[in-house]
Parts: C-alpha cells; sequence; structure tokens
C-alpha cells in the first residue's frame, strides 16, 4: 500500500461546539434557558441552568507545540477554527489525508452526561438540540465525511426511545452510551430497564458508542501521582467496562446488538480474551456465566468494535482478534492526535499487513460500522484517498501556533512534576 493511496476513515474524533449551536434549534420562546457562551473573567464559558461548565475547549490542543500541549484553551480564539467550524474541520481533515470522521460532543460530554447528570425538561430539550446542531448543522455541512452519533435522555425510557426514532428517521446509525451508566446515576447494564432500549438499537441498525471516560474514568493512583500515569492509563482504563458487557446475558437476548469501544486501543485486547476464556474455562461451573458452547472470545469477536490510534503492538497481535473489527482513530482535536501526520505513522505501523487487511482497518470497517456507503456517494476511492484530499489542502497552514494562552497547570512535584492533583486544581480555578 503506498501512502496517497490510502483511504482513512476516523472513529474517533471531537466537536468543540460552537456559541451558537443551541440557539439556532432551541424553541424560539424560552432562548433565555439555552446553553450559551459568556464571559467569566476573559474567559469563555458555556453557562446552563444558572451554573458555569468549563472548558469550553477541553483538550482542543491541536496544531500547538508540544510544549505548549498543558495549556487548556479558555476561549474560542485559543483553538484551531477545525475544532468548532465543520468547513475548516473539512480543510483539516484533508491535509491530514483523512475522509471520514465520527465526532463525539464537548459541552454535554461524550455521552450527554452534563444533561444526564442534571435531569428534566431543560436537559431533555438540551439532549435534542445537541442533536440537532450535530446532525443538520455540523454533519450535514460535509454529508458522509462527517458522520453522526447522537446523545440520548438516557434518565426518560420513554423520551429516549422517541429521540432514537427521531435520530434514525435522519440517517444516524450511531449513538454515544456511557461504557458504565451507574457513574451517572443510571441502572447497570444487567437492568431489565434498558431493554427496550436494546431492542430499538437492533431494530433500528444503531451502533452503541462507549467512549473512554464516558462513565468510568482512569482512575488517580492519588492526588500526588504524576499526570502522565494517568494519561498512560487512560486507553485501557475501559477494560472495566469491557468485562462487564462481555459478560452481559444481553448478546443472547440480542444477538444482532453491536457495541464500540471508543479511544480503548487494542494492544491489551489478546491478553483480555485469553484471560476471559481462562476464567470462563476454570470458573465458569461455579460462577454460572453461561456462553453455551462459545467461548468469550467468540462473542467479544462477534460484537465489540475495537478502535486505536497509534499501536504498533496490537497491530503485531491482530492475529488474536477479528480483523473485521478493528478500526482506526485520529482523536482530533485532542492533544493524543498526529495530527496533520496521521497517514505516515499509520502506514509506518501497518508494513506488515496486506493492502486488504489494511483497507479494512483504515476505512472499510469504520464505514460498514455505521452502514456508510460515503465513498461510492463521493465518486469511488479516487476521490477519497489521502493523495486526493491533500490535493484540496495545499491552501491549509499547519504551522504550529505558538503562545496561545489558556490555563496551565503549574508543577507542584519533585523537579516541577505536573501532578493529578495539580490538574484537578486547574480545572476547579480556571474561571475563577
Amino acid at each position: 500500500m503506498q501512502l496517497n493511496d490510502m483511504v482513512l476513515v476516523s472513529v474517533d474524533d471531537h466537536n468543540i461546539e460552537p456559541p451558537e449551536a443551541f440557539l439556532r434549534h432551541w424553541p424560539k420562546d424560552r432562548l433565555e434557558e439555552a446553553p450559551k457562551v459568556i464571559n467569566r473573567n476573559g474567559k469563555d464559558a458555556w453557562w446552563f441552568k444558572g451554573k458555569i461548565h468549563p472548558t469550553c475547549g477541553s483538550n482542543a490542543v491541536v496544531g500547538r507545540p508540544l510544549e505548549e500541549y498543558g495549556l487548556e484553551p479558555t476561549r474560542f480564539e485559543q483553538m484551531r477554527a477545525g475544532c468548532f467550524d465543520p468547513a475548516a474541520r473539512i480543510d483539516d481533515m484533508n491535509v491530514n489525508g483523512v475522509f471520514g470522521s465520527v465526532n463525539f460532543p464537548t459541552f454535554p460530554q461524550f455521552a450527554g452526561a452534563t444533561f444526564i447528570n442534571d435531569p428534566g425538561e431543560l436537559s431533555l430539550i438540551g439532549t435534542r438540540t445537541y442533536n440537532d446542531w450535530h446532525i443538520l448543522e455540523w454533519c450535514a455541512h460535509a454529508p458522509g465525511r462527517l458522520i453522526p452519533c447522537a446523545i440520548l435522555p438516557l434518565w426518560d425510557m420513554d423520551e429516549t426511545l422517541k429521540e432514537v426514532k427521531r435520530v434514525s428517521d435522519l440517517g444516524v446509525h450511531g449513538v454515544s452510551f456511557p461504557d458504565n451508566p451507574t457513574k451517572l446515576g443510571l441502572p447497570s447494564i444487567h437492568s431489565e430497564y434498558w431493554n427496550p432500549l436494546w431492542k430499538a438499537f437492533v431494530d433500528h441498525d444503531i451502533l452503541i458508542n462507549c467512549h473512554i471516560g464516558s462513565g468510568d474514568s482512569a482512575p488517580h493512583a492519588s492526588q500526588d501521582s504524576p499526570i502522565s500515569a494517568w494519561i498512560t492509563t487512560m486507553p485501557i482504563s475501559i477494560v472495566n467496562a469491557t468485562a462487564d458487557w462481555l459478560y452481559s446475558p444481553l448478546w443472547k437476548k440480542y444477538p444482532d446488538l453491536r457495541v464500540a469501544l471508543s479511544e480503548g486501543g487494542i494492544g491489551w485486547i489478546p491478553y483480555f480474551l485469553e484471560r476471559a476464556n481462562f476464567t470462563n474455562e476454570r470458573h465458569g461451573l461455579w460462577t454460572n456465566v453461561d456462553f453455551g458452547d462459545e467461548k468469550p472470545a467468540d462473542v467479544f469477536n462477534r460484537h465489540f468494535y475495537t478502535c486505536f490510534l497509534d499501536d504498533a503492538a496490537g497491530l503485531e497481535m491482530l492475529h488474536h482478534m477479528d480483523i473485521d473489527h478493528v478500526t482506526w482513530e485520529c482523536d482530533y482535536p485532542h492533544s493524543d492526535t498526529l495530527w496533520p501526520n496521521c497517514p505516515e505513522r499509520l502506514l509506518e505501523t501497518m508494513q506488515h499487513l496486506t493492502d486488504a487487511q489494511i483497507d479494512k482497518i483504515t476505512h472499510q470497517n469504520a464505514l460498514k460500522a455505521f452502514r456508510s456507503d460515503a465513498i461510492a456517494q463521493h465518486g469511488g476511492r479516487e476521490n477519497c484517498n489521502v493523495g486526493a484530499l491533500r490535493a484540496k489542502a495545499t491552501h491549509v497552514d499547519t504551522t504550529p501556533r505558538e503562545g496561545l494562552g489558556g490555563a496551565k497547570a503549574e508543577g507542584s512535584g519533585e523537579g516541577g512534576t505536573v501532578t493529578s492533583g495539580d490538574m484537578a486544581k486547574l480545572m476547579i480555578g480556571a474561571y475563577d
């Protein structure tokens, strides 16, 4: 595979909602109640239900020098326009050679936790309004290239089922769902509460996307722990929720249900599946978890999609996974993204794979998971590959922008190491 011939579809990116996102879709007679951006001590902050919701651009540091990644944007002008402007996002996708992109929310949080944590009528309107902006403005700007992923008012099952039907009618085949809903005060995935929703997902052919940090989050060993330790374990923190989902009986009840582990990496999966098979063989008779004639790995490989950002180890162990369910992510505009050099690094880690395997991982599996025919819609892969997209982006400036400012965590540990406690103080005090 030549670099310019690759077609890339990212299953994990993030939109930063612009200040007007909720205003155009909110009931006109109640605009004063809509989420809005206010100036708080010279910084942009979301205001909703009488509360400040920092920050306006959580971790949206793409395009900065690495030494300035510790700066947390607190104003829209401190971010690349591609974070919140869909036209600029397409430019930034083109210059990075990325054809398609699935985006998760920022102000509403990955699975809509901002609204779930404060349920009620306004949060219901907020959920619907975010979906309207995301589907009808953000994704509609570039159909097929910006792939919709909705959020749901999960505290109210009747309203949730209505919203599933509504977004499905708008062509949506993906929703963001908390990896562990109990962390948001919702029933566990083992509760019968969710049965109508699982059925709705199957009926409407919708993929469940469980993003890291959408319910559970990577634990901090202590407030003194270097923040690098937390960043290191962040992707694989989804392992606990994955085990919970794997051992749920819902796969027997709903055999066509599908779930994606968003931003979770793949290098840990071979051992996880090995351990799950061992657990079932060694302990299944007394734990009473019944996989029938199958092994846990069989269920995982049939129902779970995985994704990686930079995972050479995982790609070397693909033979332990179902290659038809492995996908790739860019993570724009967060600090892990390799923008604008994603194709170069990705191809470097896939030299041992065949062209057919590369095509599956880079775009075919993702488009199949989201039921998209975007490549045909855009005239074939010759219009969608890295070379064709970059040819459209010669005007895009990728020079790192220095000195943009923002909230900064000052290291207080030995040698100036930034700790978990420093980051907590940053998030609490950024708008004081």
